[in-house]
């Protein structure tokens, strides 16, 4: 078995559209968006949010690839607003991948990617509860920060705000 995990390009929106509107449906309570938000997406929505990401410096959508076949992905970036800051978001393994150390693997990425871009801090968000989710962060040295928030309107789901600090090696 190989495992892959490489930045998407440009022209690949449709397999980012596919693997984000499944783990949207597989993994509800993982995301702050919903698959009733972004299925509706257009197709010049999905090309464009991939293309600009592809693309920019200052983001990093990546895709773990099982024997070439799409099996997770994660979205690093940082805000013009935040510019020491880089946030992580979309981590998600597909379930029949789980275990195989992918979601380390994506994660290990992005903060390699942080850390080469010069970002004091690693950020995201966690849904409260999500056990697997969470023991991966603290594992790679994330700290809960603050109280928990709302994850989003209409739901009884809370997130916490983790945070790596880089040492600036």
């Amino acid at each position: 078995m190989s495992i892959s995990i490489r930045r998407f390009t440009a022209d690949e929106w449709r397999t980012y559209r596919d693997v984000r509107l499944r783990a949207l449906s597989e993994s509800p309570d993982a995301f702050g968006s919903t698959y009733e938000r972004e299925v509706v997406l257009a197709d010049d929505d999905w090309r464009e949010r991939v293309a600009v990401g592809a693309t920019a410096a200052d983001q990093l959508p990546l895709v773990a690839l099982v024997d070439g076949v799409p099996a997770g992905l994660s979205w690093g970036r940082v805000h013009d607003e935040e510019p020491d800051v880089a946030h992580i978001y979309s981590v998600w393994v597909a379930p029949e991948h789980r275990g195989l150390g992918i979601a380390r693997l994506l994660m290990e990425e992005v903060i390699a990617w942080a850390r080469a871009f010069g970002v004091r801090v690693v950020r995201l968000d966690v849904t409260v509860g999500n056990r697997g989710a969470e023991q991966l962060y603290r594992g790679l040295g994330f700290i809960e920060v603050g109280d928990t928030q709302p994850m989003r309107a209409g739901t009884t789901l809370r997130s916490q705000v983790m945070e790596l600090v880089l040492d600036g090696d």
